[in-house]
């Protein structure tokens, strides 16, 4: 697949040492925030320009875009502001943790050289939320410039602008609206780890195939006759960073797989199996249109066995637990296929993705079913366990 060259131009220094969907994951976590963030950003920039005509949207508009095939990020900024008929640019930062000394931001966001000389950007802000104390901020680059400290970020292994905490959080204010906001945000970080722990389950179940794989180069030629075949198969090959010859064969005998029978866990198979291949190929119209018909199947089939708990079901014998952990991945893994088919195919057929979990009914339901079942878990566990 084709990547931007001009929109990438930092590299994530450890991409290799993890699958493509392990990167996403982490790259989906600032998503997540930004896309809650966005109405309530454009709230606040209402009342600083009062009397204005104002509209806040993310770079890339209805194509924005996550992830990145090949890692690193891009030079676009979060959000761009209209106000009237000028263009202004915000940057988002997101505080997870109090007792922090420093607040740091990158040299490249805030200041631009001149002459062997600093200067900030211009027709720039940014917006920073504090979770813990929820109180945000929005200030200019300049701001940050004189004070900031210039020096050594050991976290991100480069230099920084460095804000001590007694002037920035001076800066803060306090706002009863963030507390809402923050809580949906930790539901769906909570939602997306509870999800993609899917991922190993599946190594441990798979590891015994993964290790007794002898012959790479046959196990990509054989189209597999099952869902579970494919499934397995596919699962390998993505382990080990092959790809399967006729891929774009392989996707279409794939789609047939969607019916309006299949259950979660077959549903969970088939859409990793369908980004899995997805990701490698360059499809032709023809195949473009079925992957956009079968996505919505998709997404129709899993909604349709929401339940009024929050949870999921489509099995008698399955764990509503489990049932909900396929469902969410499937949903992650089908939000993620939607907005790349935008980006790269500019598919007009399929919604835009406007939230991470937009398609899951109750956010507080579903969250509230995992954090409970966890939490039951873990005491159970605990009560089990003893020390001589």
């Amino acid at each position: 697949m084709k990547t931007d060259g001009k929109s990438i131009y930092a590299q994530s220094s450890d991409i290799k040492s993890r699958t493509y969907l392990e990167y996403r994951k982490d790259m989906k976590k600032k998503a997540i925030a930004e896309l809650e963030v966005l109405e309530w950003l454009e709230d606040k920039v209402k009342e600083r320009y009062a009397r204005k005509m104002v509209k806040v949207y993310k770079s890339g508009g209805d194509k924005f875009l996550w992830f990145l095939r090949k890692g690193g990020v891009t030079r676009e900024p979060d959000f761009i502001a209209e106000i009237d008929d000028k263009k202004v640019e915000f940057e988002f930062q997101y505080a997870e943790k109090a007792g922090l000394d420093f607040y740091d931001f990158k040299v490249s966001k805030v200041a631009k050289k001149k002459g062997g000389k600093r200067e900030a950007i211009q027709n720039k802000f940014f917006v920073y939320i504090h979770k813990p104390f929820l109180k945000y901020a929005i200030f200019e680059p300049e701001w940050i410039i004189k004070n900031g400290e210039y020096g050594m970020v050991e976290a991100w292994r480069s230099y920084a602008f460095r804000v001590p905490k007694e002037k920035f959080e001076r800066l803060l204010k306090e706002d009863p609206t963030l507390k809402s906001l923050c809580q949906i945000i930790e539901a769906k970080n909570c939602m997306l780890n509870f999800q993609h722990s899917l991922i190993d389950i599946n190594k441990d179940e798979l590891s015994y195939l993964l290790q007794s794989v002898i012959d790479e180069n046959k196990i990509v030629k054989i189209i597999p006759k099952d869902l579970d075949g494919f499934f397995k198969v596919c699962f390998i090959l993505d382990n080990l960073n092959k790809i399967p010859q006729n891929a774009n064969l392989w996707l279409i005998y794939l789609l047939s797989y969607v019916s309006e029978n299949l259950s979660l866990e077959e549903a969970s198979k088939v859409v990793y199996c369908i980004d899995f291949l997805y990701s490698k190929i360059e499809l032709q119209s023809n195949e473009l249109s079925q992957l956009v018909n079968k996505t919505k199947e998709l997404k129709e089939r899993i909604k349709s066995l929401y339940q009024s708990d929050g949870s999921y079901k489509s099995s008698l014998t399955a764990s509503p637990l489990d049932e909900t952990r396929y469902a969410l991945f499937s949903i992650n893994l089908l939000e993620d296929l939607i907005q790349d088919m935008i980006y790269y195919y500019s598919v007009t057929e399929l919604e835009p993705v406007k939230k991470i979990y937009e398609n899951v009914k109750d956010i507080r339901k579903t969250y509230k079913l995992i954090t409970e079942a966890e939490t039951a878990k873990s005491h159970k566990l605990s009560k089990g366990t003893s020390f001589s």
